[in-house]
């Protein structure tokens, strides 16, 4: 009888390192305020993850600060500036797929979305490049 040998770094090796969620991401979602669009540029160095949340409803991105990414849940912080207002927006997710991370998103104490965030196909994130 053979032996099947699998190394077991195979079979250790956490969601995040086989999904790369660096790159554009796209996500419409209800929030006590209307509908919200959000595009992401996530970009990840081992376990940080930095980059920019752009919302609909705003002109400028925000920067993504304290960002995590460990196993297969990934977290961040938007500090955005909406009406002359300073919310601290936390983002808590799970890698789903190369293409999908499902999100707890929570304004402050007042609010909490469920939102799924999707892969930008290149076109559109060349698309959004070249409209800036």
């Amino acid at each position: 009888m053979k032996r099947l040998f699998v190394p077991a770094a195979l079979i250790f090796t956490p969601l995040s390192a086989l999904a790369d969620v660096t790159g554009t991401w796209k996500a419409t979602f209800d929030t006590q305020i209307g509908e919200q669009s959000y595009t992401f540029e996530l970009k990840v160095d081992g376990t940080e993850l930095t980059g920019t949340a752009k919302s609909s409803l705003v002109e400028t991105a925000s920067e993504i600060v304290d960002g995590r990414i460990e196993d297969d849940t990934i977290s961040f912080i938007e500090n955005l500036s909406y009406q002359g207002t300073d919310l601290v927006i936390s983002y808590l997710g799970r890698i789903v797929s190369d293409d999908e991370i499902e999100f707890t998103r929570s304004v402050g104490e007042f609010a909490t979305e469920e939102l799924v965030a999707t892969r930008a196909e290149e076109q559109d994130a060349d698309s959004d490049a070249n409209a800036e």
